[in-house]
């Protein structure tokens, strides 16, 4: 017969809920401050561009959205980031989702309607086309179906984000879900130096500009980065793209899974309305929330203008996010082939969406 084992009055309390939250904060702090302070680093060095150059001094002018990118890219590269900082680090697409939400209320439903009326129809083009092009590719260059199913995902709504959440449901090999993200990440940093460069070649306006880097551009993070660095108001319009593109990440990973069920391999979707709600990014609610606050005159002019600057200090550390978390090395050790699929995709979706957006909006002067 077993015997009682007594308490020992020594030992350690276990941990509660309470200490378990406070250490999972605690472990957020190094990353946090460092994207913080990568973020601000780039405000410096902008400030430098500007300053130093009337002293006679090179240095290079370029927008802080680019410098914390670049800064991000340097620490990411050069050195190894240490395990402490990583949780944090991964805070960054919070920020982003902060920012896009505060964004909303630079929107008035008048404007989003107007605008998000042919936006939505252009979304609708893309995500067909996308789907269809990047399958075709896929097929092409011998890539495996469930790698070619995730390119597809990633490129035809929201990047990493949509992959991720596709990976569950059609459930994927762990090197087909880590080549996928690794050729969306590749992509997603080659536009953010092609794009403004073409924009400015054809001498698009902020709107069309925005919309198009919206429609064109995969990873939620890199597609307002991208906007951003054409100007204010074309990283609004980028935002206002990217969310109708974000929107429908629901209904096209359930008909991948519904597809892969199929096939007996995924599991199959026994309620669809859950699973639909289960994948909706919830940041789009706070998005519209703000945008119908403002257009019944919630906020007085001075709170419109404390939002603004509040969004951009939320964009500051997801900005330096996306420097860090790209590692280059990473993405050459997967393969020629995803990319060049990715990249070919990438084109033809890119010229297509831009002659879309400059015929839907009477001209690329606007």
């Amino acid at each position: 017969m077993p015997t009682a084992t007594m308490p020992n009055p020594n030992a350690a309390p276990a941990a509660t809920a309470p200490d378990s939250r406070a250490a999972h904060l605690l472990s957020l702090v190094p990353g946090t401050l460092l994207l913080f302070g990568l973020g601000f680093l780039g405000k410096v060095m902008e400030s430098l561009g500007t300053i130093l150059p009337k002293h006679h001094i090179p240095f290079p002018h370029m927008e802080y959205v680019l410098w914390a990118i670049v800064l991000g890219l340097i620490v990411s590269n050069v050195t190894t980031i240490p395990r402490i900082f990583r949780a944090g680090i991964a805070t960054y697409e919070l920020w982003l989702k902060l920012g896009i939400v505060l964004i909303g209320a630079r929107f008035v439903l008048s404007d989003m309607l107007h605008v998000g009326g042919v936006t939505m129809l252009l979304v609708f083009v893309e995500l067909a086309l996308s789907l269809a092009v990047m399958t075709l590719l896929g097929r092409l260059f011998g890539l495996r179906p469930k790698l070619t199913s995730l390119l597809a995902i990633g490129s035809s709504i929201c990047g990493v984000t949509a992959i991720m959440a596709a990976q569950g449901a059609i459930e994927p090999d762990e090197e087909d879900t880590s080549t996928a993200i690794a050729a969306i990440l590749a992509l997603g940093a080659i536009a953010l130096f092609t794009f403004p460069a073409i924009g400015h070649m054809l001498h698009m306006g902020q709107q069309s500009y925005g919309i198009w880097a919206g429609l064109a551009v995969d990873n939620t993070a890199e597609a307002t980065v991208t906007g951003a660095l054409y100007g204010e108001e074309a990283g609004k319009y980028c935002v206002l793209a990217k969310t109708a593109r974000s929107a429908f990440i629901g209904f096209v990973v359930l008909g991948y899974a519904v597809y892969w069920a199929s096939q007996g391999q995924a599991k199959k979707v026994e309620r669809k309305a859950l699973f639909l709600w289960q994948k909706f990014p919830k940041f789009i609610l706070g998005f519209m929330a703000l945008s119908v606050l403002a257009t019944f005159g919630f906020f007085s002019k001075g709170q419109l203008n404390s939002i603004a600057n509040l969004s951009k200090w939320a964009f500051l550390p997801a900005f330096a996010g996306v420097g860090l978390r790209t590692n280059l090395r990473d993405l050459i050790d997967q393969g020629w082939r995803p990319i060049l699929v990715g990249v070919l995709g990438e084109i033809f979706i890119a010229l297509l969406t831009l002659g879309l957006v400059v015929l839907g909006f009477h001209g690329a002067g606007r």
